[in-house]
């Protein structure tokens, strides 16, 4: 059996925008709606929200059943013993948060990587072999998994051509939320000082022409930066359209 391909590495290698939605409650149903709602790709998140690493298995084989869906996962943190997990249970692309240095980008890359280019475990009998089945898959697992690294600090944004030429870094995605946070503005995502890094960062990511990604919820903001250049977007976080929907059905009735 071949390697499974990654839709998501390739889309980014052509330039093709893509649309994705953030999954923050826990079990399959969730990330099974929200693939079949006609999104590029789903991002099942066990940075922030109560998703832990093991509940991330029936989220992929849910997103799974919408091939020409991908599956994003975020670990909580560059840690490689989570990876290691992440990467045997199949996901093919992750997004880490909090990178500030360049240091911190090599050891994401080692992360992702077998020796003895770097330090990912080996183990036979893993859904990303499909159990075995898949031919190569020591030698070849590097070609398809995707390495997308978060930036979203002042520190961060200082190291930002460092951290996004290091080899075996795919993409960048900026994150308005804790940059606002480390300008100084927390909460306030349209300040004219995060606007103006956020602009700088994809300017700068443009030049380097390394492919990058953010979130917003305000569809005005996120064609700005799709205008702008963004190559993933993430426009919607389940549980905010719930506590939205819930509200609006609410506020109907007196």
């Amino acid at each position: 059996m071949d390697m499974p391909k990654n839709r998501f590495k390739a889309a980014l290698t052509t330039g093709a925008h893509q649309l994705g939605i953030w999954n923050t409650v826990g079990g399959n149903t969730i990330p099974e709606m929200l693939a079949g709602a006609g999104f590029d790709w789903v991002l099942v998140d066990c940075e922030h929200a109560a998703v832990e690493t093991v509940e991330v298995l029936p989220a992929l084989q849910a997103i799974g059943q919408t091939p020409e869906v991908s599956a994003i996962v975020r670990p909580a943190a560059n840690d490689p013993v989570l990876f290691k997990r992440l990467l045997d249970m199949g996901a093919q692309t992750l997004l880490v948060p909090y990178i500030e240095t360049a240091a911190q980008a090599r050891d994401a890359v080692s992360a992702m990587r077998y020796g003895p280019h770097g330090i990912r475990g080996m183990a036979g009998m893993t859904r990303a072999t499909r159990y075995g089945q898949v031919d190569r898959y020591f030698t070849e697992a590097e070609t398809e998994l995707c390495l997308v690294l978060q930036v979203e600090t002042v520190a961060g944004l200082a190291a930002l051509e460092e951290i996004a030429t290091t080899e075996g870094v795919d993409a960048v995605f900026i994150g308005p939320a804790d940059l606002s946070a480390s300008l100084g503005y927390p909460g306030q995502f349209d300040h004219p000082e995060v606007l103006a890094a956020i602009d700088d960062a994809f300017a700068r990511l443009a030049k380097l022409g390394v492919p990058k990604g953010i979130m917003a919820l305000d569809p005005k903001a996120a064609q700005g930066y799709i205008a702008g250049g963004s190559q993933f977007t993430a426009v919607g976080v389940d549980l905010v359209l719930l506590a939205e929907a819930t509200a609006a059905l609410r506020a109907q009735f007196p």
